[in-house]
């Protein structure tokens, strides 16, 4: 796939998305983000090159919109990054159905949302990179993210079945799954808890966001071309073996 290719990244206005974003870009991408500033405004700070759109994924016809700003500035998206998720941790026996539900929504449904607009341009021609990105928590498991593990999880197994059913059209479908990254929210933790956190990671360090952006620009590559249906773990090796 050549340089200068649409690539579109859900969630991309911050943390990891962004560094994503950026990446791509460097490469001499042309990268849209989605974001879900009130009244549609970009965020002030978002880099100039990026083209920012306001999508709710949690909304077929705001997804479909999306991608129809996208393709008329950039043209059908070649490279699709699904990054957006929220969290909303609790233990099982508190946790409300509408929380579940609301995870699963944002985090899994919105990814099927997105994989399923984009493949109508990849699949015209014949070509496409879709990239999920899921968690270290998608594959151990976590105590009071019952909903966020399960939608994170979720994406590989979405990822495989497109892996299969559109890879003879030249379309792969991988996942990267992230382990604990340094990030506004890891970097609010109490010191106690990250201290904790890095007593699991044989690296014995926080990933940073622009090694995340490593694996997705990869998977995006030529180089990778014969890559799909994978789990690229970054992650310091906390889930090895899963």
């Amino acid at each position: 796939m050549a340089d200068g290719r649409s690539v579109l990244v859900t969630g991309g206005n911050r943390g990891i998305g962004l560094a994503i974003a950026k990446a791509f870009a460097a490469q001499g991408d042309k990268v849209a983000v989605t974001h879900r500033r009130a009244g549609g405004e970009p965020p002030a700070d978002l880099p100039e090159r990026l083209l920012a759109v306001p999508c709710d994924v949690t909304d077929a016809a705001a997804v479909d919109a999306a991608f129809g700003k996208v393709e008329a500035e950039h043209g059908p998206v070649q490279v699709l990054v699904s990054n957006a998720g929220i969290t909303d941790d609790g233990l099982l026996m508190r946790m409300s159905e509408e929380s579940f539900i609301r995870v699963v929504d944002a985090n899994l449904t919105a990814a099927y949302r997105v994989a399923k607009r984009a493949s109508r341009g990849m699949l015209k021609a014949r070509a496409g990179r879709m990239i999920f990105v899921s968690s270290v928590v998608g594959l151990t498991g976590s105590a009071g993210q019952v909903n966020y593990a399960a939608s994170k999880s979720g994406l590989v197994g979405l990822a495989r079945s497109v892996a299969r059913e559109l890879g003879s059209r030249g379309i792969t479908a991988n996942v990267v799954a992230p382990g604990f990254v340094d990030t506004d929210m890891t970097r609010a933790l109490p010191d106690a808890r990250r201290a904790e956190i890095l007593t699991q990671v044989p690296l014995g360090r926080y990933a940073t966001a622009d090694e995340i952006a490593a694996a997705v620009t990869w998977l995006g590559s030529d180089a990778a071309a014969y890559v799909t249906g994978a789990i690229i773990p970054v992650d310091g090796g906390l889930g090895m073996g899963h």
